[in-house]
């Protein structure tokens, strides 16, 4: 009889695991489309904020090498390093960003001047299947609404001004805290083993990113170099700004240096309506893009990411549906961080088996 009784004040309490379980699982989706819905509607803030801790991350190295220099017996400090660093990167961003907005203004002017004939050369590809098709391929270009679209693209490059002076207010309060970075660290875990723990795997993430951005600068400006010279040597008009698009295009893994190839032979067949001349742009640029993208780009890259292709291309299209174009030019750094992270707990490390190429993330730091 008192088996009887435990079995039966048991009982209720297996049956109520289900319903605690499907009540967790609920509340989870509940906080992820939460934490979605805020971070579409802060997408401003949290992308500034993510490419200040970049760009933060890339002087912190240099900073603290200036910062050991000695000039006789005179040591630099490193607040003047810092602030020598701060100038430098507004610097930088603010001539990058008027570049960009120059580029923009040449762009939507070419826009204006091919609109017609680039849209009836598209049209003129389709004359092998008859007039018919050719007509209504033309009456659909000519629907399309670029007035609509310049607007857009000039609001975008008003919001980039906006967000290059956010950037670089980030960055100076980060500067500004860094010297604290490791007190606070202490004071916010407790337990100094955790603390240095803590540190080496932020220290791993930073050194993977700066060595990831760093290559594909390189390689996207010998890229762009190359379809600079292609323009050059054929004689076409936009070189400069073709050339800058595939600079930015090649950050993004796989599909950036795909569509940069496009937009150049694109631009290239509305310029001259060949497509003879397209074809052999594409097929230069193309090459150029298989050989650096497939040969320098993994020799020099080496090791450092040890990310899964697979997972590259879902970050992309999460990070591209949550943030837009700038979520997938920061897709691999956000998953380099999310893959180191969780390698140390028992609980994600099957996540992080996922998204490392080998199944086997690195957990030494």
């Amino acid at each position: 009889m008192k088996m009887k009784d435990n079995s039966e004040q048991g009982s209720p309490a297996l049956l109520d695991q289900p319903p605690r379980q499907l009540t967790n699982v609920l509340l989870g989706i509940i906080a992820f489309a939460l934490v979605l819905f805020l971070m579409v509607q802060a997408r401003f803030i949290l992308i500034s904020l993510a490419i200040a801790i970049i760009l933060f991350s890339l002087t912190s190295e240099a900073i603290n090498a200036v910062g050991r220099l000695r000039i006789g017996p005179l040591r630099i400090p490193p607040r003047l390093a810092s602030l020598v660093a701060l100038a430098l990167i507004a610097a930088g961003l603010l001539t990058l960003t008027a570049v960009l907005i120059s580029q923009v203004n040449t762009v939507v002017t070419m826009i204006l001047n091919y609109a017609g004939p680039a849209q009836r050369a598209i049209a003129e590809l389709f004359s092998w299947m008859g007039p018919e098709v050719e007509q209504s391929v033309l009456a659909s270009m000519q629907s399309i609404q670029v007035a609509g679209y310049l607007t857009t693209l000039a609001s975008q490059a008003s919001n980039l001004l906006s967000a290059t002076i956010l950037i670089i207010l980030f960055v100076g309060f980060l500067f500004a805290e860094r010297i604290w970075f490791d007190a606070k660290l202490l004071s916010l875990i407790g337990d100094s083993e955790r603390a240095e723990q803590v540190a080496r795997m932020v220290g791993t993430i930073m050194r993977r990113v700066n060595h990831y951005l760093l290559v594909k600068a390189i390689v996207s400006a010998v890229t762009a170099l190359a379809v600079y010279g292609v323009f050059q040597v054929g004689g076409f008009n936009l070189a400069v700004p073709v050339a800058i698009i595939t600079f930015a295009l090649n950050f993004i893994p796989s599909i950036g240096s795909i569509i940069a190839t496009i937009i150049a032979a694109l631009a290239v067949y509305v310029l001259t309506q060949n497509p003879y001349s397209a074809g052999s742009v594409l097929i230069a640029v193309g090459v150029l893009q298989f050989v650096i993208g497939n040969v320098i780009d993994p020799m020099l890259m080496g090791h450092a990411l040890r990310l899964s292709s697979f997972g590259i291309i879902i970050s992309l299209a999460f990070w591209g549906a949550v943030w837009g174009l700038p979520g997938m030019f920061l897709a691999v750094p956000i998953m380099v961080a999310l893959m180191i992270i969780c390698a140390q707990s028992p609980r994600l490390r099957p996540l992080a088996v996922l998204l490392s190429r080998e199944g086997l993330p690195e957990t030494d730091h």
